[in-house]
């Protein structure tokens, strides 16, 4: 049950963050110039605070839910997506296939999300299974602080923090949600390292 509540919030918080920040990284790194400044910029602010410092900073100010700490996390994740995509972006518009279709006359709308966007699916997806688990350890760890997914609903980061209170007589409180919690993450690694040399691709 408590797996169940950490696959939610990961899901969640890819399906919110991954849409972002694609569409900024497309956009920045397909027109340049000032969007390309600004968005990024912006970017870089995001990617200069630690996650688990920027998420804890968020949920200091909301009240400790299981939708807030999805929106916590998704606020620190979408700069991945937008410093990957925006770095594809800016080597694939200079293709020859991208130059065609924009000297036939096809819109900037087309040229993004059906010629650029197409090409960098292969990268997103690798990036999306590897950071499934990495979220998932962000939620338990927010939920492990009292910031995340509140008693009585069952959530592996709660359970580990609620069991420490009774180590080591009643170690396994604590010891099967945190190796839950271990064999989610590195499934998920497995995974991705898989999809990475399935599609060849470098993040």
């Amino acid at each position: 049950f408590g797996s169940r509540t950490s696959l939610y919030l990961g899901v969640i918080v890819l399906c919110i963050a991954v849409p972002i920040g694609t569409s900024l990284g497309l956009v920045a790194g397909y027109f340049g110039g000032k969007i390309d400044a600004i968005i990024m910029r912006i970017t870089d602010i995001f990617l200069s605070i630690p996650p688990l410092v920027l998420a804890l900073s968020i949920m200091a100010f909301l009240k400790p839910t299981l939708t807030n700490a999805m929106i916590a996390v998704s606020m620190m994740w979408w700069p991945w997506y937008t410093r990957l995509v925006y770095n594809l972006t800016r080597s694939i518009k200079n293709e020859g296939f991208v130059v065609s279709a924009r000297i036939v006359g096809a819109s900037n709308f087309h040229i993004i999300f059906k010629e650029i966007l197409p090409n960098c699916s292969a990268s997103l997806i690798t990036k999306i299974t590897l950071d499934m688990g990495f979220v998932i350890l962000i939620g338990s760890s927010l939920s492990f602080l009292g910031l995340g997914v509140q008693p009585p609903t069952p959530d592996l980061g709660t359970m580990v923090s609620q069991g420490s209170k009774y180590l080591p007589d009643i170690w396994w409180l604590s010891v099967f949600p945190g190796l839950a919690i271990l064999v989610i993450v590195l499934g998920f690694n497995l995974l991705g390292d898989g999809l990475k040399d399935l599609f060849d691709v470098e993040l």
